[in-house]
C-alpha cells in the first residue's frame, strides 16, 4: 500500500485536506482519532494515563478532560514525553494494521506529529499542508475559542515551519481560500495515482 503521511501545524488545514481526499474515496487514517479511540472511558490506556496524572483530568462522568491534559502537557515539556511515549506507538501500530488492510488506490495517514514523532518513517511520501503563523492563531482562535497565546505555545511545541517544510516530498499552500486548497490538492491526488498505477 502507498502511503501518504499528510502533516500541518496546527490551524493549517490539515482537516480540510482530509475531508477532500476522503471525498475522492481515499482511505484515512487519523492519529488524532486513533489517540481518541484509546483513551476512551473504562480503557486501560486511560487508566494509565489518570495514574499518571491524577484524577483531576477527568470530567464528571470520568472521561477524559482533553483540555485540561492539554494545558498540563503543553505546559510541561516532561509530562508531555511521558504521554507521547505511551500513546505513540500504540497509535502507530493502530494506524499501520488499518492502513495495510484498505482497499484505496493509496491511503493516508493524517498526524500533525508526523515529523516530530518519526511517523514519515511508516510513509511512502510526506505531504504538508502550510499556512503562515498569523493564519494558523487567527484559524485556530476562532475555530477552538483559545486565546492567542494559547495557539502560540502549541505552535511552538510543533516543528518549526521551516524545518516542516524541509523535511516535505509535496507542500500545499493553504493561505489562500477553500476553493484553491481543493484545485491544489485535485492536481496532487492525480500525481499520487499516477505513482500507484501499475
Amino acid at each position: 500500500m502507498f502511503i501518504v503521511g499528510l502533516t500541518g501545524g496546527i490551524g493549517s488545514g490539515k482537516s480540510a485536506a482530509t475531508d477532500f481526499f476522503k471525498r475522492q474515496g481515499i482511505h484515512i487514517e487519523d492519529a488524532d482519532q486513533v489517540s481518541r479511540a484509546l483513551v476512551e472511558k473504562d480503557s486501560p490506556v486511560l487508566s494509565q494515563i489518570v495514574e499518571h496524572f491524577g484524577s483531576a483530568i477527568l470530567n464528571i462522568d470520568s472521561s477524559l478532560n482533553r483540555r485540561k491534559l492539554r494545558e498540563i502537557i503543553f505546559q510541561d515539556k516532561q509530562e508531555r514525553q511521558w504521554l507521547e511515549q505511551l500513546l505513540h506507538p500504540l497509535i502507530n501500530q493502530k494506524m499501520l494494521d488499518n492502513l495495510h488492510s484498505a482497499s484505496s488506490p493509496y491511503a493516508i495517514m493524517v498526524s500533525p506529529l508526523l515529523l516530530e514523532t518519526g511517523q514519515q518513517k511508516l510513509v511512502d511520501r510526506v505531504l504538508v499542508i502550510d499556512a503562515d503563523e498569523s493564519a494558523q492563531i487567527e484559524r485556530v482562535c476562532e475555530r477552538d475559542h483559545h486565546a492567542p497565546n494559547q495557539v502560540k505555545a502549541i505552535i511552538a511545541t510543533q516543528l518549526p515551519r521551516n524545518k516542516r517544510l524541509a523535511m516535505a516530498d509535496d507542500i500545499i499552500d493553504n493561505s489562500g481560500n477553500l476553493e484553491q486548497l481543493y484545485t491544489k490538492l485535485a492536481s496532487l491526488h492525480q500525481t499520487y495515482l499516477s505513482k500507484v498505477k501499475p
